[in-house]
């Protein structure tokens, strides 16, 4: 089932604990070896990260996370649900994203993302993340590559 998205009714905030279970809800459909509740409120608990949602009329439709450590952030996972692909949140909530790693001193970027996700490479390219360097078989089920892309 497609949800329908409008842009002026798309909020992005600080993802809390409470969000944690529909998070790793989200996580379970797009990843393979996906989070666990836990690992998302371990994640939101700590002080070196930065943890988004991103919601469609007060409904979690996506999250994106990251280690913020001085100026340098590890992009950890993005995710929107399968149902509202294609409509555009996951470029807004990378533009709120980025804003808010900026405004926390983040200047450099970095994340791993499949070989074969070729929507993700285009989304953080148009973001100008750069395609620097392979991690071979860096991903299970299935063995894959890994594109280590970066945005300075």
């Amino acid at each position: 089932m497609s949800e329908n998205i409008k842009k002026n009714l798309l909020k992005v905030r600080e993802m809390t604990i409470e969000d944690a279970e529909e998070t790793a809800q989200i996580e379970a459909e797009n990843f393979s070896k996906p989070w666990k509740q836990k690992d998302f409120e371990d994640a939101v608990r700590s002080k070196n990260t930065l943890y988004m949602v991103i919601e469609n009329q007060d409904e979690i439709i996506g999250y994106a996370g990251m280690w913020l450590v001085l100026d340098e952030g590890e992009i950890t996972n993005v995710s929107i649900k399968k149902s509202c692909w294609g409509q555009r949140a996951g470029t807004h909530l990378m533009e709120e994203f980025l804003k808010e790693a900026e405004k926390r001193g983040g200047t450099s970027f970095f994340l791993e993302v499949r070989e074969s996700n070729l929507r993700a490479r285009k989304l953080y390219r148009s973001f100008g993340f750069e395609e620097i360097d392979v991690r071979k078989k860096f991903y299970e089920e299935p063995v894959e590559d890994g594109i280590v892309m970066c945005k300075r």
